[in-house]
C-alpha cells in the first residue's frame, strides 16, 4: 500500500500501470485510464486482505484519468471504479459499485475468479458482478435496473508489474525468424498439451513452465514444426452458462485483459510472476527453433451481451469501446458472442494495437492469428479491406513485421472474406479443409478444387502481391474433430457440453469408414488409420503453409465432440499413451518423414504459384497434372468425375534464389492420390518428366519406417493401392 493518501498528477502515457524505481525520480507507480464520457474515477488498491483504499483521479487530460501514487510497488492489486449516468437506453452502463478491471493491466490476479458456489451446489457468477439487477424470470427488462452492489470481492484484481524484474524480451531473446513458406504451424493448448504428460513434473502440468519443460519441446523439435500457435493467453473468465453447468471456459475465447498472460497457467503465481513463466516460455521455444504465435481475441470481450457481467470495457466507457445496435440498449453482434468492439474508434484501435505490440516487443511473440478477423475489419457495417484496423497494422513498424494470420470471416453479414485480406496477411484457408476432407470421404463432383488447393489456391491468393504462403493450410483446427474423429464419426456428438448436441456444427464433412465411433473391427481400424496418413500426406505435400493440430500426428480423440470448448479434462487433453501403441506411432513417425522431406526440398515449399508453362527446351511445366490414364489432364479431365490425380513438382523451375543469388534447384517429384476404393493401374509419366521414379512414400502400408525405395522406370504401368498416396521422386537420366 502506498506511503500516503496523497495523489500526484502523474502522466496521461502510458496508459495502464507503470511502476517507477527510485533512481529516475520518486519511486511509485503512474496509473491512466482512457474513460470517454465518464464524471469521476477512482483508482481502488486492496491489500492482502481485500481491505481497499480508494484514490480520486483527475482528469487533467480529455478522457484521460491519471495520478502517481509514490510508494505503490510490483505486486500491488488494484482496480477502477468510473462514475456517470445509468441510462442503457442510450448506451450509458457506468455504476461505481462495480469494480472494472484495467484494460491495461499487464498482470491479472484471477485467484477469485468470479465464481461462487450457491446453497444448492452450482457454480456460477454472483450477482454482484453484473451491473444490472438479474431477474432472471424478465430478461426482456432486467438490464434496465441498476444493482448497486458491490462486486469487488469477487472481480480480479490487476497487478502492479516490474518490468526489470520480470525480464522483458532482450538481446538474449534470438527469435527464429522463420520465413513463411518454411514455416509448419502446430496449434496447441497450453494446459491441455501438457496436463498428461508424463515426462513434464506434475507441478507444472498445465503451465508456460511445464511446456517449456525440456520433455514438452523435445516432441516438439523431434516433430519438425517451426511454429506453435497457441490458443489464446489473454486473461480469461469463464462463462456463467458453463458454470451453471459444471463446465468451464477452456479454449478462453472469452478475454478480459488483452496484456495479462491468463493467470491459472502460472506454476509461479499470479502477482506477476505469470509474466516472466511466460516471457521464459518464448525464450526456451526460440532457443529451441520454434516461434510463438499467439491466438487473439480483439473481436469481442467476455462481458458478452447487455444482459453480461460488468467488468471492465461495458463499465469504462461502454459508448467508446463497443458497437451499439440502432437500440443503444443493445449491442451489434458480428461475431456470435454478444458483443463485438468498436474497432473504428481511436481509443480501441489504440487498445488492440498497443497490445499487439506489448506482447512482441515486451515478451517476445513472432505473430497473431486474429480470430473472427473480419469482425476487426468493419468499417462502419461492412467489411472493409481499407478499413482503420488493417490501414493501422499495414504502417505500424513493429506489427507489419510479424506474422499476421487472419481467421477470414465473422457471423455477420457479408462476413465471409477468405482470400480478400491484403497482401501482409495469410489466412486460414478453410476452402483447403473441406476439398481435401471431401476428396478423401469421396464427395468430391470433380477435381478442380483438389487442384487449386494442392498447389497454392492460385484462385483465392494470386493478385495483389500475394504468395502461396498466404494459404495456411488445414485438415483440422480446436474447432471440429480431431483428425482420428475426422474418420470414426459422421456425426458430433457433444452431449457432454450440456446443450442437447445441438452446439457445434452439422458440417463435419466426416466419414466413420464403416461404424459409428470407436470400433474392434480390424478391417475399419485399418482403414481408418489408412485415411489418417491419406489427410496428413496431402496436407504436408500442398504448397502453402501446414498448419497441425497438437495429438492428430498420435491419433489424439475427443469422442467425437466437435466443440469441445468446454472441457477441462480428458476429452481435450492429449493422451500421451498413444506414443507407445505401435499403430499410432507409426503415424507419428510418418509425419516426421515428411515434415523433413518438406524442410529439405524447396519445391514443396514454394515462394512463388507455378505457371503451368511449358519451360525452356525440356519442355516441362514446372506444374503437371495427370490423369488417371497417365496422361496429362486435358479441360474436359477436370471438370469430369474422378478420384485420382496425379501432381509433377518441377525441380529444375523454381523462380527462386538462394542468400547468394543463386538459382535453387532440387528434385523434381510426382504426387499420386487415389480415393477411390479399388485398385487401380497408372501408367507413369515418362520423357520429358522422367525416366524412372523412386517410390517414397505409400500410406497404404502402415510401417513407414524407412522409404520403400523401389524403382519404376517411365512408362511403366504401377498400382495404385486402394484410398492411398505415393510419393515418388523422379529420377534423372541414366539413374532409372
Amino acid at each position: 500500500m502506498p506511503q500516503s493518501s496523497e495523489v500526484w498528477p502523474g502522466e496521461p502515457h502510458p496508459l495502464g500501470a507503470w511502476f517507477q524505481r527510485a533512481p529516475q525520480g520518486p519511486e511509485g507507480t503512474n496509473f491512466a485510464l482512457w474513460a470517454g464520457g465518464a464524471e469521476a474515477v477512482d483508482l481502488c488498491l486492496f491489500d492482502d486482505d481485500g481491505h481497499e483504499t480508494r484514490y480520486r483521479l483527475e482528469e487533467l487530460t480529455p478522457e484521460i484519468w491519471h495520478g502517481f501514487l509514490p510508494g505503490v510497488r510490483p505486486g500491488q492489486r488494484y482496480g477502477y471504479r468510473v462514475h456517470g449516468p445509468w441510462d442503457p437506453g442510450n448506451g450509458a452502463r457506468w455504476n461505481p459499485a462495480k469494480l472494472l478491471i484495467d484494460p491495461y493491466a499487464r498482470a491479472i490476479d484471477a485467484g477469485q475468479d468470479a465464481c461462487v458456489t450457491t446453497e444448492n451446489g452450482t457454480t456460477c457468477l454472483p450477482a454482484e458482478v453484473y451491473g444490472h439487477v438479474r431477474d432472471w424470470h424478465r430478461q426482456d427488462a432486467a438490464d434496465t435496473v441498476r444493482d448497486d452492489r458491490d462486486s469487488a470481492p469477487f472481480v480480479p484484481k490487476g497487478v502492479v508489474v516490474d518490468d526489470e524484474l520480470t525480464g522483458g524480451a532482450g538481446q538474449d531473446d534470438r527469435r527464429p525468424a522463420t520465413d513463411w513458406a518454411d514455416s509448419v504451424i502446430y496449434e496447441l493448448h497450453v494446459r491441455g498439451f501438457t496436463m498428461r504428460h508424463p515426462g513434464i513434473p506434475e507441478h507444472l502440468r498445465g503451465t508456460y513452465a511445464g511446456l517449456a519443460h525440456p520433455a514438452a519441446v523435445e516432441h516438439l523439435t523431434s516433430l519438425g514444426v517451426t511454429a506453435v500457435e497457441l490458443l489464446p493467453v489473454h486473461q480469461f473468465v469463464h462463462e456463467d452458462h458453463l458454470l451453471r453447468r459444471g463446465l468451464r471456459t477452456y479454449w478462453g475465447y472469452s478475454s478480459i485483459g488483452y496484456f495479462a498472460p491468463h493467470a491459472a497457467y502460472s506454476a509461479s503465481g499470479s502477482r506477476g510472476q505469470q509474466v516472466s513463466e511466460f516471457r521464459q516460455l518464448v525464450r526456451t521455444l526460440h532457443a529451441a527453433g520454434i516461434e510463438v504465435i499467439l491466438d487473439v481475441v480483439y473481436n469481442h470481450t467476455a462481458e458478452g451481451s447487455h444482459l453480461g457481467p460488468t467488468l471492465s470495457l461495458r463499465g469504462i466507457s461502454n459508448t467508446g469501446y463497443y458497437r451499439l445496435a440502432d437500440d443503444p440498449r443493445y449491442y451489434a453482434d458480428y461475431t456470435g458472442c454478444g458483443n463485438t468492439l468498436h474497432v473504428v474508434q481511436p481509443q480501441v484501435l489504440r487498445l488492440i494495437t498497443d497490445s499487439l505490440r506489448y506482447w512482441v516487443t515486451e515478451m517476445g511473440v513472432d505473430g497473431f492469428r486474429f480470430d473472427l478477423a473480419a469482425a476487426l475489419a468493419r468499417a462502419m457495417h461492412d467489411v472493409d479491406m481499407l478499413s482503420p484496423f488493417l490501414a493501422v497494422i499495414a504502417q505500424d513498424p513493429v506489427l507489419r513485421r510479424v506474422k499476421l494470420i487472419a481467421e477470414p470471416w465473422d457471423v455477420g453479414s457479408g462476413g465471409y472474406q477468405v482470400g480478400a485480406f491484403p497482401p501482409l496477411w495469410t489466412e486460414w484457408n478453410d476452402r483447403y479443409r473441406d476439398t481435401v476432407r471431401d476428396f478423401w470421404r469421396g464427395a468430391l463432383p470433380d477435381v478442380r478444387d483438389l487442384g487449386y488447393r494442392l498447389s497454392g489456391s492460385s484462385d483465392l491468393y494470386a493478385w495483389g502481391g500475394r504468395r502461396p504462403y498466404a494459404s495456411v493450410n488445414f485438415v483440422t483446427s480446436h474447432d471440429g474433430f480431431t483428425l482420428r474423429d475426422l474418420v470414426s464419426y459422421e456425426r458430433k456428438h457433444n452431449e457432454a457440453n450440456g446443450d442437447g448436441n445441438r452446439d457445434g456444427t452439422d458440417d463435419n464433412r466426416s466419414w466413420n469408414c464403416g461404424a459409428e465411433g470407436e470400433t474392434d473391427d480390424p478391417r475399419i481400424t485399418a482403414l481408418r488409420r489408412r485415411q489418417l496418413r491419406n489427410l496428413l500426406t496431402t496436407l504436408l505435400l500442398s504448397t502453402g503453409v501446414p498448419m497441425l493440430v497438437a495429438g492428430d500426428e498420435m491419433g489424439r480423440t475427443q469422442r467425437g465432440n466437435n466443440n469441445a470448448y468446454c472441457q477441462d479434462n480428458e476429452i481435450s487433453w492429449l493422451d500421451w499413451s498413444l506414443r507407445d501403441d505401435p499403430g499410432w506411432r507409426a503415424l507419428l513417425d510418418l509425419t516426421r518423414r515428411l515434415i523433413r522431406l518438406r524442410r529439405a526440398h524447396p519445391v514443396l515449399r514454394r515462394r512463388a504459384f507455378f505457371s503451368g508453362r511449358r519451360q525452356g527446351p525440356h519442355g516441362m511445366r514446372d506444374l503437371g497434372w495427370f490423369a488417371a490414364d497417365g496422361k496429362e489432364m486435358t479441360e474436359e479431365d477436370w471438370y469430369a468425375p474422378g478420384s485420382t490425380l496425379g501432381m509433377f513438382l518441377s525441380g529444375r523451375d523454381i523462380p527462386q534464389r538462394d542468400d547468394r543469388g543463386r538459382p535453387v534447384t532440387d528434385d523434381s517429384f510426382l504426387v499420386l492420390l487415389h480415393a477411390g476404393a479399388e485398385d487401380v493401374a497408372f501408367p507413369l509419366p515418362g520423357a520429358p518428366w522422367a525416366d524412372a521414379y523412386e517410390l517414397l512414400a505409400d500410406t497404404s502400408r502402415e510401417d513407414q519406417a524407412g522409404p520403400p525405395g523401389s524403382r519404376h522406370p517411365g512408362g511403366s504401368v504401377l498400382t495404385l493401392p486402394a484410398r492411398s498416396v505415393l510419393l515418388l521422386r523422379a529420377l534423372p537420366p541414366g539413374a532409372g
